[in-house]
């Protein structure tokens, strides 16, 4: 096959856990989908940050108050730059997508949403898109409908469309599905749903990490992603919102540096970002996501997802070719992870038998319980890819399987 001029070999370096052996074998790391690993620029940046710069945020105005607030405000606006979002005031930090996801659901559902109204979600949704929503819909009297899937793992857009009424106020969706690795048509599911009067909340973390992710071309409402599974630390995370949106919306934690002016009768709220960012936030963890977010643009979006697209097209040729597989999602144009299982192999057994071989994939639901009851099986193995896997890794992997296949026969 026709290869991208990228050699992963060129980064690995950065990555000092990858030289890890494990059994006397050299690591296989396959589940960035749940955490990425981080380069050494990352690992630096959070140790030059406690070394030398260490203070809290927008309260002291003392050197090194300065230093971490300049830190922690430049973080913002390299990110704001890497999602297209424009803003830095649309863009607020939070520990992870899932605490990106329950503030719009606390926030504007609880806000928004009368009884009847009616919430439109997928059947391949991660739980934390998911169930914000039902405890928030059982709150207000809402009704939440799911977006089914075709049979080749893609949504089926004239069930979508069919599904809008003059009462959807919210529809969430997956950029890109962390099991399937369906990538989602946002951009279009979003017109979609402004037609309809709906906002769209969207659920960004298997996508900003992987590919150009641009928020005002997808004309999404609000996206959420997470520092862990971009090479940066975890603690972090960041929400992008629509400014008019996030204006109008209440709080969702109270506490220091998201206030104006408090007294006995009452408290002002401070100006976005920080009316939605209480308490001293994880500073260190941010300025390293910042930095991660600079590695990943040094590296080219456009670069990682073409070669990681090779590198999963791969995967399924290699895949494919295992007795009695069976691989969950669409063949072409999807993101970098491979679901699949076997009849005989329970996806926990060949996971701890791929472990015997310093292969680290994922085995589970994945927490998607709604998508593996769709696809009838109870779990999957998941292999995921980053840019920092080679094609002799994914080799390894089936070669591993195989001998799985023949134990447990």
């Amino acid at each position: 096959m026709n290869r991208t001029a990228f050699d992963p070999h060129d980064v690995r370096g950065d990555f000092p856990i990858l030289s890890r052996r494990i059994h006397g074998t050299p690591l296989v790391y396959l589940d960035s989908a749940a955490t990425s690993q981080k380069p050494k620029r990352v690992l630096d940046t959070l140790a030059t940050f406690y070394e030398t710069s260490n203070a809290n945020v927008h309260r002291a105005i003392h050197h090194l108050g300065e230093e971490a607030t300049a830190a922690y405000e430049g973080a913002r606006e390299i990110l704001c730059r890497f999602i297209g979002a424009g803003d830095p005031t649309c863009c607020i930090f939070v520990k992870n997508t899932t605490e990106g996801l329950n503030l719009v659901a606390n926030s504007w559902g609880r806000s928004h949403l009368q009884p009847g109204d009616e919430i439109v979600l997928t059947e391949m949704e991660h739980h934390s898109n998911i169930v914000p929503w039902q405890l928030v819909a059982q709150e207000r009297g809402a009704k939440i409908r799911y977006v089914p899937i075709t049979s080749d793992g893609l949504l089926d857009m004239e069930a979508f469309a069919g599904l809008l009424t003059n009462r959807t106020r919210i529809v969430g969706v997956a950029h890109a599905s962390n099991v399937l690795g369906t990538i989602n048509p946002v951009a279009e599911i979003a017109r979609i749903a402004h037609d309809a009067g709906a906002i769209v909340v969207a659920d960004g973390a298997q996508s900003v990490p992987h590919m150009p992710v641009d928020v005002t071309t997808l004309d999404v409402d609000f996206m959420a992603f997470s520092s862990h599974k971009m090479c940066g630390p975890t603690g972090a995370g960041m929400l992008y919102g629509r400014k008019e949106l996030l204006e109008e919306m209440p709080p969702f934690l109270g506490g220091g540096d998201m206030i104006e002016r408090v007294s006995k009768e009452g408290t002002t709220f401070a100006k976005l970002p920080y009316k939605f960012e209480a308490g001293t936030p994880d500073i260190a963890e941010v300025v390293a996501m910042g930095a991660a977010a600079e590695y990943l643009s040094d590296l080219g979006l456009d670069v990682i997802h073409t070669y990681e697209t090779e590198l999963v097209d791969y995967a399924l040729e290699q895949i494919s070719t295992l007795e009695g597989v069976r691989i969950f999602g669409p063949r072409e144009g999807r993101a970098s992870l491979v679901s699949f299982s076997f009849e005989k192999i329970h996806p926990h057994d060949l996971s701890e038998f791929l472990n015997q071989d310093s292969i680290a994939v994922r085995a589970g639901h994945h927490c998607t319980h709604i998508l593996h009851d769709v696809l009838g099986v109870p779990a999957t193995t998941r292999a995921s890819f980053a840019f920092y896997n080679t094609f002799e890794e994914i080799d390894l992997l089936v070669r591993s399987c195989r001998k799985a296949i023949d134990f447990f026969s």
